[in-house]
């Protein structure tokens, strides 16, 4: 399984274009219209676009990929939120409607021949999720390189996001965690060094 990171031009978070065969792919989260030109450009099929939580800076792109068919994937409590008042109020930024496909914690979703186990993660927003798919977990805003998730936004809970951590931190085994900002790290440096959340 390979993994592009696409970072963003301007304040936006990171996407991750996800592939095991390199003709089709899966796309976790799409900040911004330029994910869509990097999978052609990579001569990848989008199959599925998976969205770690409905923040503005992380759907900036769905618009584009939903135009042509391809299928994007949030929880319902995410659904709920994503064009609503609240989270309209974050931003500045206009984001086109699209629609979704609703998915939930503890299931198993297949994009592009690759297995997806969807882990309830909220606390930066009510709806958040990660994605474990082989050795690798797509964190969303829950979980940074010595940091944590914001929980000062609409949905936001300090409570749920420590408890949300800590279940990653019970997960089997070291992991790359690949996070919605800046750099990758690792589940097990992340136990041993995370100021904010420390594992046991």
């Amino acid at each position: 399984m390979k993994v592009y990171k696409i970072y963003p031009t301007g304040f936006a978070a990171n996407s991750y274009i996800v592939t095991a065969d390199d003709k089709t792919a899966a796309v976790i989260d799409c900040a911004q219209d330029q994910v869509y030109d990097r999978c052609r450009e990579l001569g990848l099929k989008p199959e599925g676009v998976l969205l770690t939580h409905g923040h503005f800076d992380h759907i900036g792109g769905c618009a584009r990929f939903a135009s042509y068919g391809i299928p994007i994937y949030a929880t319902e409590e995410e659904a709920d939120n994503m064009f609503g008042a609240d989270y309209a109020e974050m931003t500045d930024t206009v984001i086109k409607r699209f629609p979704l496909y609703l998915l939930s914690g503890g299931q198993t979703i297949t994009v592009a021949g690759i297995d997806f186990k969807v882990i309830s993660t909220p606390g930066h927003s009510e709806g958040s999720v990660c994605y474990l798919a082989e050795g690798c977990l797509f964190s969303g805003d829950t979980l940074f390189r010595e940091n944590v998730g914001r929980t000062d936004l609409p949905t936001g809970s300090w409570r749920q996001l420590y408890n949300s951590i800590k279940k990653l931190y019970a997960l089997p085994g070291d992991f790359t965690v690949y996070c919605g900002h800046d750099e990758d790290t690792t589940l097990n440096y992340e136990r041993l060094f995370n100021p904010y959340v420390k594992g046991d």
